[in-house]
């Protein structure tokens, strides 16, 4: 298993205030039309001409520049120029060039980036030769703004749960904990009572985020009750349903039952160390423990998130898009094309460590073979995409600030959920 690096990006406040100065002021493309909605189609024949992405991350992927090789000896009259832009500036850096007309022909863009700079007219609508069956649905459904495609899924990014065998065998737990809530809930309770005793290095049976980006592993949470925060038909929040109720109970619990800690340490190490029992993670950890443990390979394993009255996981990491302003955007859409083939997305995989938002490369090469990878494959099955809504970051700094009040015991289930709804509703859907 190689090291995989972060492929779920958030917005930071500065930029969401960024782009919503843009919006707000008309800077940006005209506004949306049936013409511009068009899906463009992609030429027959081979690509021709200067190809211009922008690829996210502090330095070259090399990965990436790999199979640009290939598409190039494939293509011997293209050629592909990749920029590495630095993830803490790419959304200012993709907004301010979408608002001044002055775009590359195509950009990786992070997730839950995509609705807000749809909104802005930035790209092409996703050619109809590229099938929604392809990829796992959550994964396609981060492309959407207002039902439309905008983009074609690359890598793809969940969280499973990661249990240390050695851990949970000492709490008289036979295999996997339980699949469901209130099973997991009592083989956390059976860990956490083996704290200082059987596992003396023990602190908590598992570890929740806390603070900045809480709401990545909580709003499953309310997915597997069978409700949702957001309801797209009628355009209203709904935070102030049972399921909500119900996920903010589970959350809020596990710190007042002292099931995990609250003081923002590191899960990866604390996992790697023995301090915690199980943790809610994405596959870098799974990288970060074979290169920085290997010894510990043996004695820890991978499985779904616990269900409700269903299975759900969240959607994350990063889409292909095609700008408006492409220069030669018959060539970013065959380029589209080639790198999200199953084999060539199974190669990025396994050369990258990113997980394959392609269904079909998930039956090649090491991904078939791998059985800790197959939780993620099973949890991808079954994600979902945050709420479509050019808003939705202001809205998840509004849910993390909120569950750090749950996990320091400042405020109520009820207080939480009141507020949550109350700001949301303030905040709004945008454009």
């Amino acid at each position: 298993m190689r090291t995989p690096r972060p492929t779920a990006r958030t917005l930071r406040i500065a930029c969401a205030t960024v782009a919503a100065t843009l919006l707000a002021t008309g800077c940006g493309r005209s506004a949306d039309s049936a013409a511009d909605n068009a899906p463009a189609k992609i030429s027959s024949g081979k690509a021709k001409g200067k190809l211009v992405m922008w690829s996210m991350g502090d330095k070259a992927d090399k990965d990436l520049q790999s199979l640009a090789k290939k598409f190039e000896q494939q293509n011997p009259d293209v050629t592909v120029q990749i920029t590495a832009v630095p993830w803490d500036a790419a959304h200012e850096k993709l907004t301010t060039s979408i608002a001044g007309g002055n775009t590359p022909d195509m950009s990786l863009i992070g997730s839950t980036w995509m609705a807000e700079m749809a909104a802005m007219n930035g790209f092409q609508a996703t050619p109809a030769s590229f099938k929604a069956s392809a990829f796992f649905p959550g994964q396609w459904d981060t492309t959407k703004y207002k039902d439309t495609p905008y983009g074609v899924p690359f890598t793809a990014d969940t969280s499973v749960l990661y249990y240390r065998t050695d851990i949970t065998t000492e709490a008289g737990i036979k295999g996997a904990p339980a699949d469901d809530w209130d099973g997991y809930l009592k083989d956390l309770k059976a860990i956490q009572a083996t704290a200082g005793k059987q596992n003396p290095k023990l602190r908590n049976a598992t570890q929740l985020q806390v603070g900045f980006n809480a709401w990545l592993f909580w709003l499953p949470m309310v997915w597997q009750q069978g409700g949702d925060i957001y309801d797209a038909t009628a355009k209203k929040f709904t935070f102030d349903t049972p399921a909500v109720t119900k996920a903010l109970e589970y959350y809020s619990g596990m710190f007042k039952d002292k099931l995990t800690p609250n003081d923002k340490t590191d899960a990866r190490q604390n996992l790697q160390n023995g301090l915690i029992g199980t943790v809610q993670q994405g596959a870098s950890v799974g990288g970060d423990l074979h290169k920085n443990a290997p010894e510990l390979d043996s004695k820890w394993r991978t499985m779904p998130l616990p269900k409700g009255t269903q299975s759900a996981g969240l959607a994350g990491g990063s889409d292909l898009a095609v700008f408006k302003d492409a220069k030669n955007s018959d060539a970013a859409w065959k380029f589209v094309q080639f790198l999200t083939e199953p084999k060539n997305l199974a190669a990025y995989g396994e050369a990258s460590g990113n997980l394959p938002a392609a269904v079909q490369s998930w039956s090649q090469g090491e991904l078939s073979r791998n059985t800790k990878m197959a939780a993620f494959e099973a949890q991808l099955k079954v994600t979902k995409a945050p709420p479509a809504i050019t808003t939705w970051q202001q809205v998840a700094d509004a849910i993390d600030s909120e569950l750090e009040k749950l996990a320091y015991g400042k405020a109520t289930v009820a207080e939480v959920q009141k507020t949550l709804q109350s700001k949301a509703t303030s905040i709004g859907t945008g454009r």
